[in-house]
């Protein structure tokens, strides 16, 4: 069955299209339950060889979203300008409404283990390490410029591609439904 309902195209019983205009393309998303707030527990984990975002909540997945990474998409991230995404464990320590992207969600790259890295590969002095150890220690915002790099965000704008410097990036529709879900703080795992 094919119908154009709202700027909804009704592919078959169960699916709904939504036609996005500007680009183009075409985003698929299954009718889905709203979800149940607030969530319990909720953690967000990304699996970057299956462009995929999971969210939980209770320990059991709640939602799956389409991602698309840097264009950079197969290495972790290793310095400013990579492009890669990074992988590891993170927290969101920030939530931008008015965000150049839709709405985006900040995570705590760079993490420990890069600072690590980082001052032994003579990238970052050791001041900037102790900076990132202690602002991850008190799950605020790491610092975000050093020669690690920074600025990672799961954002809108579009997931049909990897296309971003470094970002996760949803549909809008969903980064709207994953900001709405997660507070500041929310764990998020980034798998290869």
């Amino acid at each position: 069955m094919l119908a154009l309902a709202g700027g909804y195209l009704i592919v078959a019983k169960g699916t709904v299209t939504s036609v996005r205009s500007g680009k183009g393309s075409l985003s698929q998303h299954p009718e889905r339950e709203t979800l149940k707030l607030p969530l319990k527990d909720p953690r967000i984990v990304i699996f970057k060889s299956k462009r995929q975002l999971e969210l939980y909540s209770g320990g059991a997945v709640v939602r799956t979203y389409r991602v698309g990474l840097g264009l950079n998409p197969v290495d972790d991230k290793q310095k400013e300008g990579d492009r890669a995404t990074p992988e590891g464990e993170f927290y969101i320590f920030t939530k931008n409404p008015k965000s150049a992207y839709y709405l985006s969600l900040g995570i705590s790259y760079p993490n420990i283990e890069d600072a690590e890295r980082g001052l032994r590969e003579g990238l970052i002095t050791r001041a900037q390490h102790d900076q990132i150890v202690n602002s991850i220690k008190k799950k605020i915002a790491p610092p975000q410029y050093t020669a690690l790099g920074g600025l990672i965000y799961i954002h809108g704008n579009g997931a049909a591609s990897d296309w971003t410097w470094g970002c996760i990036a949803l549909e809008n529709e969903d980064i709207k439904e994953l900001y709405g879900s997660v507070e500041r703080g929310t764990p998020v795992t980034v798998k290869p």
